[in-house]
């Protein structure tokens, strides 16, 4: 068993949690950071990490600095335009060199991490963000610890598509939060239909509907071309399970 660890996550708060304001007057504030501060808030944080599990090896995932997602959206993520925190790139080639770093092409470290563990079942994923609730397997959000069914993963994977992100700059349909959307679902049955449907009701079209499911999809081994190293977009017909859960078989005829 791996831990796959959302290292975005744990480097920029510790790199931020690092940082000092010297304000010199006359217009003039400079921020420091000491290296040695950020690293040991590092190695603290995934200590406790480990210490949740027997015995685990470590696998440290990041984001790439370009996204694919800004081809479907580019306007995704657009305002998080705020500077890495002081260290950041220091500190990760420091941990290049005590763990398995992973950073794949055009990715986030989300979407890499899902590949991973679809790719090879039996490892945890290591993160805070609610997105990693659609890759089947087993999560510990920092908190606890709670296994994801293949089925669970798919609907979350549509209630995201209608409630959007604002954090993340797609907006679903406005008006429609995460309970909402998991209600309307509840009673139309998880399937692209009633996707659609509730887009159309504040008169978006069925492309607006894709992009935001596109956008929401946190990429498993299947979404991903690993010899062009390139991701495969999202589409209702190549996700069956997107549909009702049920067999290639029963998709196909529907």
């Amino acid at each position: 068993m791996k831990l796959l660890v959302d290292a975005d996550f744990v480097v920029y708060k510790c790199c931020a949690s690092a940082e000092n304001e010297i304000d010199f007057g006359d217009d003039v504030i400079v921020v420091t950071s000491k290296f040695s501060d950020a690293m040991g808030c590092v190695r603290r944080e995934l200590k406790k990490l480990t210490q949740n599990f027997f015995d685990p090896e470590m696998v440290l995932f990041f984001s790439d600095s370009t996204n694919f997602r800004k081809s479907i959206q580019p306007a995704y993520k657009g305002h998080r335009n705020r500077k890495k925190p002081c260290g950041y790139k220091r500190v990760i080639e420091a941990l290049k060199e005590e763990y398995e770093v992973v950073v794949l092409p055009t990715l986030e470290a989300d979407d890499a991490m899902g590949i991973a563990a679809t790719a090879e079942p039996g490892h945890v994923i290591c993160s805070p963000d609610k997105d990693m609730r659609q890759i089947p397997g087993t999560l510990f959000d920092m908190k606890e610890t709670m296994s994801v069914t293949l089925k669970e993963g798919d609907e979350w994977h549509l209630i995201q598509t209608l409630a959007g992100d604002q954090t993340d700059g797609y907006s679903g349909v406005p008006g429609i939060g995460v309970k909402r959307a998991a209600a309307l679902f509840q009673e139309k049955g998880y399937t692209w239909k009633a996707v659609v449907e509730a887009f159309a009701e504040k008169d978006l079209s069925e492309d607006v509907a894709l992009e935001n499911a596109r956008l929401a999809r946190i990429l498993r081994n299947t979404d991903y071309d690993s010899q062009k190293q390139q991701p495969i977009l999202w589409t209702p017909a190549s996700d069956y399970r997107a549909y009702d859960g049920a067999g290639p078989q029963d998709a196909s005829d529907s």
